[in-house]
């Protein structure tokens, strides 16, 4: 899905402030090649490149999710958590917006027991199976299902391991990526000056931690997702001639 209009669309993501990074002491030397040269203190990014980025971004999570692939949202930042959510939900996509669990993708088959226990207890809750318990029992019960639910609230959809990463501002979220890397997992990340583009398989420069840059960014990739689920519940040609005989 090729975003047209380059000129209008950088004009769109100035009024968003993706071009803003960080102060120049703190780039990177690998994301030399997005950075505007100038005098400023703070780095500003080149949106030329940001729009050939995401186009390539784009088409990826298009494909991806066409094909029935689940994308995993990450962005625990204050800019990201509820735009992370909303979008995640939305699609009925798993997301991690508080904190990352080490292990959530290396250690998979761990995770998927403990979602587990915490669908296994709400149900026993919801069945009035508890009561049998003593209070201080119960007490204890509630506990560890308040845990649970807090820790795997946008993950206890995941069956299994995803299709690709999402990833909003990616050197806050290292572990993630280097899960996700060890896996083979492609991962799609939003990223500054401040971080190594080449650890990310379609890196989208910009600023990662303005709430408006990333609502900006995050409504063109639910658009991506649209239409790749759109594509997924249409008919493909052979089936429909099918049908039609």
């Amino acid at each position: 899905m090729a975003i047209s209009n380059e000129e209008n669309l950088i004009q769109e993501m100035m009024k968003a402030g993706l071009h803003f990074g960080h102060k120049k002491t703190f780039n990177h030397p690998k994301a030399s090649y997005f950075i505007v040269k100038s005098y400023e203190e703070i780095a500003g990014i080149n949106l030329e490149e940001t729009v050939k980025a995401l186009n390539q971004a784009l088409e990826f999570l298009k494909d991806t999710v066409s094909k029935g692939g689940q994308i995993l949202l990450v962005g625990t930042r204050p800019g990201a958590r509820e735009a992370v959510q909303k979008l995640a939900q939305k699609y009925h996509f798993p997301y991690v917006n508080e904190r990352w669990l080490g292990g959530t993708l290396t250690n998979f088959k761990t995770l998927a027991l403990r979602i587990k226990t915490l669908k296994d207890l709400e149900e026993q809750k919801a069945a009035g199976e508890w009561e049998k318990y003593t209070k201080k029992e119960r007490i204890k019960l509630e506990k560890e299902l308040e845990q649970l639910q807090r820790k795997f609230a946008g993950l206890r959809i995941m069956e299994k391991l995803p299709a690709a990463l999402l990833v909003v501002d990616t050197g806050a979220h290292l572990a993630a990526v280097r899960e996700a890397k060890i896996l083979g997992i492609p991962v799609v990340g939003i990223l500054d000056t401040d971080d190594d583009p080449t650890l990310i398989d379609y890196p989208i420069p910009a600023n990662d931690s303005a709430k408006s840059a990333i609502e900006y960014l995050l409504s063109k990739i639910e658009i991506a997702f649209q239409e790749g689920a759109t594509s997924l519940a249409a008919p493909s040609n052979n089936q429909q001639e099918i049908r039609n005989n």
